[in-house]
């Protein structure tokens, strides 16, 4: 079993930036795939982008395209969600999620593990 825990999250204005990051504990983090979701009161949980265990795949939705990235440090345990240019929409309780697999994509069913988010609010 892996414990997730995000850290990263604050208030910043828009066009501002902020990096969250997921520290995994308890195994191998090299062994997951990770995902990182975002949910707003009253909305479903919701795809942001992914990696895949090894770091050589990313994916981001097309809203953060050029603006979000996903990396990892399998090194250092941690996966992060660099965000740039950050627009009040992306003001979300920030989710990262892991599996055991090569990738998972956007299901949420297809990972076992949460974190239990950190807040990014973006005022405008």
């Amino acid at each position: 079993q892996v414990q997730l825990v995000e850290s990263g999250g604050g208030l910043v204005q828009a066009g501002g930036s902020l990096r969250l990051s997921c520290a995994a504990s308890g195994r191998t983090f090299s062994n997951y795939a990770v995902g990182w979701f975002r949910q707003t009161p009253g909305k479903e949980r919701e795809f942001v982008g992914d990696i895949s265990l090894s770091g050589e795949s990313t994916y981001v939705v097309d809203s953060a395209k050029g603006r979000f990235t996903v990396s990892r440090d399998n090194a250092k345990n941690t996966v992060y969600l660099q965000m740039n240019s950050l627009e009040p929409e992306d003001t979300a309780v920030y989710y990262c999620a892991a599996a055991t697999a090569r990738r998972v994509g956007a299901s949420r069913r297809g990972y076992d593990y949460w974190g239990q988010g950190t807040q990014v609010t973006v005022s405008s």
